[in-house]
């Protein structure tokens, strides 16, 4: 799946990025190793990408001293022309806790820790923290407004003026969507799921993980007005229109707490921003939202231990998703426009929003549970049947809803449904396989497409699966497939960066994010889209806004010489295209981390 970014902000575009890591070595040679590290029972793996023979390698741990030695194993294809050979280094023996570096081909690799002490699920979760809207208080009393007509199918730019329908509502809180300020119910509604899902999968109790989910369930309350069955889906609007009457929020560069003032011409939506309908109140929702916003309050409700709130919670779950449109669904509804997060498939979320409240059901000895499963059962049918294809990502949550389908069916010692357990645990087995099958032909194992949008979400989703797949199936086959995607997604790739701000000695530095840019401070646990096609880079980045500080300073791209099979990073503040965290991004990442650190 793609996701499309407005042309205003296009515009904001150009090379890449930050100084050559210190503890690089000028050869024609680099080893790409996980940055953050590994578990002692784990498989290890770091990566070769040379021009010349493999060889040996050699282990130091962090005095210099030898730990092991070992020879370059098969020689697993050319990356580019620069690097026509990538060798497998198998350093799996390494199993005493430590700090090591792995030197071969006259390069030593960056710093990597056996039992790493610190899991970047931490600094993610601090992320979340920096995306929460605490500035945009016009929000309390905002107006509801008809959808805009757009000027074509592929921008974001609107033709003609908006059209008010109502309010004042109150929609303040939430979390920016990304490096901008617009906040989507399609996007908090799949985060907020999946830091439920946190707690209770990775089962990690922390305060500062609940009150992060807690902050995006009390904004989805507010989305859902019960009383008039209205879901709210979008603040804001990306970019103006084409008279030249308004601006969007992509068309400026600023701190958002300079919104509220802003009495700009032009400037009307930046102050008081407009909110849009799922639908007009009372008529049929979008399933794909119904499923994961129903989901959301599902997933709390068997976390709450007050039973009378976790009932509320349940019965607000029921409330959306019995909104649900399921004939005659035509475009999915996700943003205005669509084109931004284009989402075609909608079975799974509805048997992720049935399947939830199942189980939470379940725990309340709730007598819907036996209508709920077969609900969930029906939809995860006609997600096998006509869906299959994609792996766990903001636009496909099967595999979290087959997991624990497969776990409220055995809790219930259900029979007769639409779908059997052996189905479901087939469906998880065939996503495994289609990123295993890419990982055997890519030379560092990427299970997911690098040269598309969302590639580092893809890779922790595929990390995830391997632990929902072992939870329902109890076979670790697919464990070192797992580690290896979260190997590539922290550095074990070819350009040697860590997509996820702060984890490791080389991770991303310049990223699209307005408040980190301009304030200089770090989006510590921020985690961005990663490579994508080389292709969107041919036109550049393009300038920078006069309120943009130029990162990096220089405008040089070190990690040009390692675009490779169709791919490409470039780590540059106008870089949306690769570097731009998005809050569903640092949710599969935190997801993914924190199974692998229960």
């Amino acid at each position: 799946m793609t996701r499309l970014f407005p042309a205003a902000l296009a515009l904001a575009l150009a090379t890449s990025i930050s100084a050559a890591p210190a503890w690089a070595d000028a050869t024609p040679a680099h080893v790409r190793v996980d940055q953050v590290g590994f578990l002692p029972g784990e498989s290890k793996h770091a990566y070769l990408m040379t021009s010349g023979s493999g060889g040996r390698f050699t282990v130091v741990d962090h005095r210099g001293r030898t730990v092991l030695t070992g020879h370059a194993g098969a020689d697993r294809g050319a990356w580019n022309s620069g690097y026509p050979h990538v060798y497998d280094l198998d350093v799996s023996k390494l199993r005493t806790p430590g700090r090591y570096r792995i030197k071969a081909g006259g390069t030593t690799s960056a710093e990597f820790q056996i039992a790493p002490k610190h899991n970047p699920a931490t600094d993610i979760l601090g992320f979340f923290g920096l995306q929460r809207d605490t500035t945009h208080h016009n929000d309390r009393a905002a107006s509801v407004y008809d959808w805009p007509t757009f000027t074509g199918p592929d921008t974001d730019q609107i033709k003609g003026e908006l059209t008010k329908v109502g309010g004042p509502v109150d929609v303040e809180g939430g979390w920016f969507d990304a490096g901008d300020y617009l906040k989507f119910t399609h996007i908090l509604s799949y985060v907020d799921t999946l830091l439920w899902a946190a707690q209770r999968d990775g089962k990690v109790h922390t305060p500062a993980l609940r009150d992060e989910a807690a902050h995006g369930l009390k904004y989805l309350d507010k989305m859902w007005d019960e009383k008039s069955k209205t879901l709210y889906i979008q603040v804001g609007v990306g970019a103006g229109n084409e008279e030249g009457t308004f601006v969007g929020d992509h068309d400026i560069w600023r701190l958002p707490q300079a919104d509220d003032a802003d009495t700009a011409e032009g400037h009307q939506f930046i102050r008081n921003r407009p909110v849009f309908r799922a639908a007009a109140p009372g008529h049929p929702i979008s399933p794909n939202l119904a499923g994961r916003t129903a989901a959301a309050f599902a997933l709390a409700a068997q976390l709450e231990p007050d039973r009378r709130k976790a009932a509320h919670l349940l019965d607000q779950a029921a409330s959306v998703y019995a909104m649900a449109k399921t004939e005659g669904v035509g475009q999915l509804v996700t943003s205005l426009p669509h084109a931004f997060y284009p989402e075609s498939v909608w079975r799974d979320d509805m048997e992720l929003g049935a399947t939830q409240m199942t189980l939470a059901a379940q725990r309340l000895r709730d007598p819907r549970a036996a209508r709920w499963l077969a609900d969930a059962a029906r939809w995860a049918r006609g997600y096998l049947d006509e869906d299959q294809g994609d792996t766990l990502n903001l636009y496909d949550v099967s595999a979290l809803a087959h997991t624990d389908l497969v776990t409220a069916m055995r809790a219930a010692r259900a029979r007769g449904l639409a779908v059997s357990e052996t189905d479901l645990i087939a469906g998880l087995k065939a996503q495994l396989d289609i990123g295993a099958a890419r990982a055997a032909k890519d030379p560092f194992r990427a299970g997911a497409q690098h040269d598309e949008f969302d590639s580092v979400p893809h890779a922790f989703g595929l990390a995830a699966t391997t632990h929902l797949y072992r939870k329902v199936t109890g076979d670790r086959s697919y464990d070192a497939f797992g580690t290896q995607q979260r190997n590539w997604s922290l550095g074990a790739n070819p350009w040697g960066v860590s997509f996820v701000a702060g984890a490791g000695a080389n991770s991303i530095a310049c990223p699209h994010h307005q408040i980190a840019n301009i304030t200089g401070r770090p989006a510590k646990g921020a985690v961005v889209n990663g490579p994508n096609s080389a292709d969107l880079f041919e036109d550049g980045l393009g300038g920078h806004f006069d309120e943009m500080p130029p990162c990096p300073p220089n405008g040089v791209d070190v990690y040009h010489e390692f675009t490779g099979h169709g791919s490409r990073f470039v780590d540059d503040v106008r870089s949306w295209q690769a570097s731009e965290p998005a809050d569903d991004f640092a949710a599969i990442a935190l997801y993914a981390l924190t199974l692998t650190s229960s």
